[in-house]
């Protein structure tokens, strides 16, 4: 329907422009192209007919113009893209909580570190062998 209308449109803008070029102007300019009674259209029928020629190749242009923008401001809402089948996010881990304060008791032992509460959140530790 697109591909018609475009077709339509492209063939009478340039059958506009070709009509437009063959009118005569006020000052009888189609004179100067050697043309002023001998004429394919006849000394008076030229005027009337090329208007009324231009008037409706005008008219045609203006329509199949609106419908072209129409359509082009209607595009479908379905494309390939819906069909395919969304990837999986993943969520960010969670963030680490910070390790339990150590607390000196009032003996000045050592503090007593907690054990972690999911084997996930415990890291390596890099041994310090020399």
């Amino acid at each position: 329907m697109v591909i018609v209308i475009t077709i339509i449109h492209v063939i009478v803008s340039i059958g506009l422009i070709l009509v437009v070029l063959l009118q005569t102007g006020k000052a009888d300019m189609g004179a100067v192209f050697g043309g002023s009674s001998s004429t394919i259209f006849g000394s008076s029928g030229a005027g009337n007919f090329l208007t009324k020629l231009t008037t409706g190749m005008a008219i045609v242009f203006m329509i199949t113009s609106l419908t072209l923008g129409y359509f082009a401001g209607h595009k479908p809402s379905a494309t390939i893209f819906d069909s395919r089948t969304p990837t999986p996010q993943t969520t960010p881990a969670a963030p680490e909580t910070p390790p339990a304060q150590k607390q000196s008791d009032a003996t000045g032992r050592a503090p007593t570190e907690t054990a972690p509460a999911s084997p996930q959140a415990t890291q390596p530790q890099k041994s310090t062998k020399q």
